[in-house]
Parts: structure tokens; sequence; C-alpha cells
């Protein structure tokens, strides 16, 4: 017999089917996390640059190693096959004098002028966050207020990206300038190449990124 249609109106519904609604309704909450995520990311990845030339960076970031060298500025240094961090006071062998890679201590130098000597397995790390370390050996006091001159017009570098110390290996009246894997020694102060070095690499090699040392924890006499 024809089922009735007052009896089919009275059949049960399936109450486990969720209305279209409620599907929906999960579907575009997915959405809008995603949306959200993503849009942070965007927004953060544009902020970067902007807030670290607002501490006194290069306009230009090209993070990563020794690729990034400049023919004619400075001279490429083979990069040691080890970054590790060890204790301080472990004397490290490195290929090159003054140290431009390597194994280092954990702590980096803060930034700064330093009248006395800084270990290079302390700047290692410094290089190693893409500051510029200047190294020099200046009996007469003229040549070290010359440099200290030319340090202090570095403008906000100097304060966050750089470390000039007293360093006996090279030889008397010289000066040396180190990037990650980068090498320049000069006889005497030379402002013109000391500027050039830095418009190239100040903020661009270190395999860890641009990393400020006015943060680092370790403090010298003579700063």
């Amino acid at each position: 017999m024809p089922e009735s249609r007052h009896r089919r109106n009275r059949r049960p519904r399936n109450t486990e089917i969720p209305p279209p609604r409620a599907r929906r309704s999960g579907t575009n909450k997915l959405i809008l996390v995603a949306s959200i995520v993503i849009a942070v990311l965007v927004i953060g990845s544009f902020a970067a640059v902007p807030i670290f030339q607002s501490i006194g960076g290069p306009q230009q970031v090209a993070l990563g190693t020794a690729r990034a060298y400049t023919d004619g500025v400075g001279q490429n240094q083979e990069v040691m096959a080890t970054k590790n961090h060890v204790d301080d006071g472990t004397i490290v062998t490195y290929n090159t004098v003054p140290a431009t890679s390597g194994d280092h201590y954990f702590s980096p130098q803060p930034c700064g002028f330093y009248d006395g000597q800084v270990p290079d397995e302390r700047v290692v790390h410094n290089l190693e966050h893409s500051n510029i370390i200047i190294s020099y050996n200046l009996p007469d006091p003229a040549d070290v207020d010359a440099l200290r001159e030319i340090y202090n017009g570095l403008e906000g570098w100097k304060d966050h990206y750089t470390v000039a110390r007293s360093y006996l290996q090279i030889a008397p009246g010289q000066v040396a300038l180190t990037a990650w894997g980068v090498l320049d020694i000069m006889d005497g102060v030379d402002e013109e190449r000391i500027r050039r070095f830095y418009e190239h690499y100040v903020g661009t090699l270190g395999p860890e990124g641009a990393i400020s040392c006015r943060g680092a924890q370790i403090s010298m006499p003579g700063g």
C-alpha cells in the first residue's frame, strides 16, 4: 500500500548528519586561522629589514658565507671546516692571522674600541654574526687616535657590528680588517680602505646572519 503523505512527514530524521551551515562554519574557521598565520609571516618579513636598518645596519642585507666576497676588497680566505663553541681559555689553531673563521668561545665580544687585546677565539664569534673586527698594532699613539676617530665616524655600525682591539700578532704599524672568510692587512691607517671594507662586508657575511654585538656579556678593560 503506498505510504501516505502524513506518515512520510512523521518519519524520524537522521540526526547524525550535521546541517550544512555547521559544516561550513568549521571550514571557515580553518581558513581564517590560516589567513592570519600567513599575514603575520608576510608582515614580519617586510619588517625585518627596516628594524635592522633602524639600529645602524647597512641598507642592503645579504646574509650567508664568504660567497659574498668582492674581488679587490680584502683577500678571500678558506673558511675552516668547523665553527663549534669551545670553553673559554681553549687555544684554537686558526688558518689565518688574525683569524677569519673557525671554532670560538660561546660568548662574542661587546662592540667597542679596546686599548687592550681580545683573543681571536672571542671575536671569531663576532665574525660569525657578520660583525667587522679591526685589529691594530700601532706603537705611535697618534695613529691609535686616528684609527679611533675613523671608528667613531662609522656612526651606528660601530655600536652594533664592530670591535676594534690591540693585536700584537701582526707587524708593528699594521692594521688588519676581518670579516667572516675575508682579511685585509694594511700598513698604517688608511681611512678610505677601511670604509670600503665596511661598505662591502658589514652585516653581509657571517653564517648566522647579522646579529648585533651590543648584547654580548663579556667585557674587556680599555673599552
